[in-house]
């Protein structure tokens, strides 16, 4: 049974008897170990605090509910700091420590750095924080799970909608002069040549600069109809926009998912109305019939939570679904079964964690939607539908 059938017994009487059955006998069967790798404090600890949020619930209601197949998931994190030698020592002692099946890691380079050992012991599915377009390949990493869209195919989500919205549109790509930013600026340019865009400005700059005078003027020159940000959390965002608008351009700003969240967007204060970007989750408060995983989340918690929590409850769900089509079809709960496990989710229904149902492919699930912030209802609110890239 899957987390979102779980979900729509919650409010109900009673549980299904299977479920009861697999509640009963939980406590006879080996657990299911979740390792994390979080960063709780330094630099990314806003995330990090949402992720390990969205883990615990995700856990907890899962446990709650007669476990995976009746296997309890027992959740074991340890602060990093988003430092990579802590993350890796947290690995080590987690695995040192447990039978691990499942492990989340928190950045791009921890991600590389770790995964040559995760094939070689062969126990698990590695998740984590990171969207890294080379990830997204089975073949070099064969146990790795991206929840969601890699960063090439976030801007592909964007290039898709605003082909639709302006054909022919001129887009420019602003990045972060980081592997991050870099990531998905070779396929952000042949996907706008297949659409027809023309992506000719592209822009780096460092990660945290306030200092964009130059780089708004090429804009200015350019004067494209849309401007896509990549490898920021905030600054310089709210430079770029407020500079561009004194100039009095129209163009349209984008973002991608960690320039997504309700609370960091609203943080650019008046410049944030009509800021867009993708994001491949609904927003905590999102309103969607049928939707009782969201609504199961909004009764535990009663207030706002991030991107990054809906991430780390998407992953949780993900990978107890992974586990659950290893157990069910009698394999040995190993990295390669798992993650063979994952490669048969189609069509899953979230329970509104994702407005339509997913599937993965490769390492990724590769669909998204654009959002556009309202600053009346200060609120990111649907600017498209949902999007597939598969």
């Amino acid at each position: 049974m899957s987390i979102f059938k779980i979900a729509k017994q919650v409010t109900g009487a009673l549980l299904a008897a299977g479920l009861l059955s697999g509640a009963a006998h939980a406590e006879d069967k080996k657990d299911i170990v979740l390792g994390g790798s979080i960063p709780m404090t330094g630099v990314f600890a806003f995330a990090g605090v949402g992720i390990h949020a969205g883990i615990t619930d995700a856990t907890k209601i899962i446990n709650d509910n007669g476990g995976i197949e009746g296997h309890k998931l027992v959740y074991v994190p340890e602060d990093t700091a988003y430092k990579v030698d802590a993350s890796v020592a947290a690995f080590n002692k987690i695995t040192s420590q447990h039978d691990v099946n499942l492990y989340y890691g928190d950045s791009t380079a921890f991600s590389k750095t770790i995964s040559p050992e995760v094939d070689r012991l062969g126990k698990m599915v590695l998740t984590g924080a990171s969207f890294a377009s080379e990830l997204n390949d089975t073949k070099k990493f064969p146990n790795i799970f991206i929840p969601g869209p890699t960063y090439t195919d976030m801007i592909g989500i964007l290039l898709n909608h605003i082909a639709k919205e302006k054909p022919g549109a001129k887009v420019g790509l602003v990045h972060s002069e980081t592997e991050f930013g870099r990531d998905p600026v070779e396929g952000a340019k042949a996907t706008a040549k297949e659409l027809g865009l023309d992506m000719s400005l592209i822009i780096s700059t460092a990660p945290g600069g306030v200092d964009v005078s130059t780089e708004v003027l090429k804009i200015r020159r350019a004067r494209p109809d849309f401007v896509i940000f990549h490898g920021y959390v905030l600054a310089p965002i709210p430079e770029f926009i407020s500079q561009a608008r004194a100039m009095g351009l129209k163009t349209k700003f984008m973002g991608t998912f960690w320039s997504m969240d309700n609370s960091m967007v609203g943080k650019m204060g008046d410049v944030a109305d009509g800021f867009m970007g993708v994001m491949p989750y609904n927003y905590y408060y999102s309103e969607q019939a049928n939707a009782p995983m969201l609504d199961k989340i909004r009764s535990m918690r009663d207030t706002y939570q991030s991107n990054a929590y809906m991430q780390g409850f998407f992953s949780t769900m993900m990978l107890s679904e992974a586990v659950r089509n290893t157990i069910k079809a009698g394999k040995e709960l190993n990295g390669p079964n798992i993650h063979a496990g994952l490669q048969q989710i189609k069509d899953f229904d979230t329970g509104g964690i994702i407005g339509v149902p997913v599937s993965v492919k490769g390492n990724s699930v590769p669909i998204g939607r654009v959002y556009q912030y309202d600053l009346s209802k200060k609120q990111m609110v649907p600017a498209s539908d949902w999007i597939r890239l598969d």
